[in-house]
């Protein structure tokens, strides 16, 4: 489900003056997409499923505290609040991060329609790119992640960031080239 522009600037003026349901929209519109990015990071279902519950939670305590909202749009709020839950997260628990793909995960990926040779090349192709994944520094693989796994714009990623679109085109640049390093 996505929606465009004007749609998003009325959500956001919506929830920004603490509409519920419109917050309840904001869940069902951006569940998947953090649910993924936060699972991304951590490769545990459960811990992810957690930290997503959490996010939400904490977007709607801020806007609810009537903190000053800085953020363009409201997806770079939830996901810069995402990200630093992530970054608390492993500040708790003093564990290595690794990408994992349960089979579920890979299940949801692959096309029923696809024949039995293009699963294989597929699931070969998922565990090239996981294993890749691990290699990459934090912030290529976040980089990476927000940009081609949940499709957000430069600007977007600019925004979660705090970083000028064009320093967020070379840090996808140069993880795209740290990418392909390994892959060869």
């Amino acid at each position: 489900m996505k929606i465009g522009k004007i749609q998003e600037t009325i959500l956001y003026s919506r929830v920004k003056s603490k509409d519920a349901k419109s917050f309840i929209k904001v869940y069902d519109l951006y569940i998947n997409q953090i649910y993924r990015f936060i699972y991304f990071k951590v490769s545990n279902s459960e811990e992810a499923e957690d930290l997503t519950s959490a996010v939400f939670l904490k977007t709607w305590s801020y806007i609810h505290e009537g903190n000053e909202i800085k953020h363009k749009t409201l997806k770079a709020l939830i996901y810069k609040i995402a990200r630093n839950l992530v970054i608390d997260h492993y500040r708790k628990s003093s564990r290595q991060k690794s990408v994992s793909l349960n089979d579920d995960f890979i299940k949801e990926i692959v096309d029923n329609k696809q024949n039995m040779q293009e699963e294989i090349e597929l699931k070969l192709d998922i565990e090239s790119v996981k294993h890749n994944l691990q290699e990459l520094k934090d912030e290529y693989r976040e980089a990476i992640v927000m940009r081609f796994v949940n499709e957000l714009s430069i600007s977007e990623i600019a925004d979660i960031l705090d970083k000028p679109k064009g320093n967020v085109r070379v840090l996808i640049y140069r993880a795209l080239k740290a990418m392909r390093e390994l892959c060869s």
